[in-house]
């Protein structure tokens, strides 16, 4: 099955957003709701330790759909960049 290059992005795209949601999500509840530094906290330590882990490994699957978006757009940053005399 070939995907084509609208349907790349497109989906680059859907996933990207999703990843971002969750990273806002799980960053603001541990910021916002849960405690820092309780030695005897119980089910909300463990619960922070869990977000943070899902928070950092979201943050790295989004750096690669960034990455893969960037290459998906090459050709046009490219382009831009000769356009305005950046690069030759």
């Amino acid at each position: 099955m070939s995907m084509n290059k609208a349907a790349k992005l497109w989906f680059v795209n859907i996933i990207s957003f999703v990843l971002f949601s969750i990273l806002a999500l799980t960053g603001l509840i541990n910021w916002l709701f849960l405690p820092r530094g309780v030695a005897d906290g119980g089910f909300a330590v463990i619960l922070r330790h869990f977000l943070r882990e899902v928070h950092e490994w979201t943050a790295l699957m989004f750096i690669v759909m960034t990455l893969i978006h960037l290459a998906l757009h090459w050709t046009h940053i490219k382009f831009n960049l000769q356009k305005y005399g950046i690069i030759k």
